[in-house]
């Protein structure tokens, strides 16, 4: 926003929310002072407690940009579009490398974890990696249940993830 523009934002809590993802969605922000810096050029004033509770309640998580820093992003907007071209299962694999904790199987039910509040970025880059051996998925705030065609696509499936998350490419099989 310029000092120009006659648009201001209410110094409420939804107000501030609208700011944040604003932000989030327009500019590369890797740390809660930039994002307070961003805010208080726009003019709202926030201490670092309320700035780290409103990136939880926005879904903001970190994820690494194509220049490969850590930035806030919101599970509701596609990192796709906004922070450089890359493919569905390329898009799975850094999600997969940031984000999962740890993984296991019941049967052809896929359990994943991940840090508290990034389960559904993680799940929407398994749903739109379109793989034909997943039926769906279903997110929480940090666990994710993956039902899978079998107890064996199940297995491979959490291999695979696990693969990506310790450093593994995705190839194009």
């Amino acid at each position: 926003m310029s000092e120009n523009d006659s648009t201001r934002t209410p110094a409420s809590k939804a107000g501030r929310h609208a700011a944040i993802e604003q932000i989030l969605s327009t500019q590369a922000v890797t740390s809660q002072s930039e994002l307070r810096e961003a805010l208080e050029a726009m003019g709202i004033h926030a201490a670092q407690a309320t700035l780290s509770r409103d990136l939880l309640e926005v879904r903001a998580t970190k994820i690494r940009d194509a220049e490969g820093r850590q930035i806030y992003a919101l599970s509701d907007k596609s990192p796709q579009t906004e922070w450089g071209e890359e493919g569905a299962e390329q898009k799975l694999q850094r999600w997969s490398q940031d984000l999962l904790v740890g993984a296991a199987t019941a049967d052809n039910i896929a359990v994943l974890r991940t840090p508290a509040g990034a389960a559904n970025l993680l799940a929407a880059a398994i749903d739109s990696s379109r793989d034909d051996t997943v039926l769906g998925s279903v997110a929480g705030d940090d666990t994710i249940m993956v039902v899978c065609t079998s107890a064996a696509t199940a297995d491979k499936f959490c291999n695979r993830l696990l693969g990506y998350a310790e450093g593994n490419k995705a190839t194009d099989a």
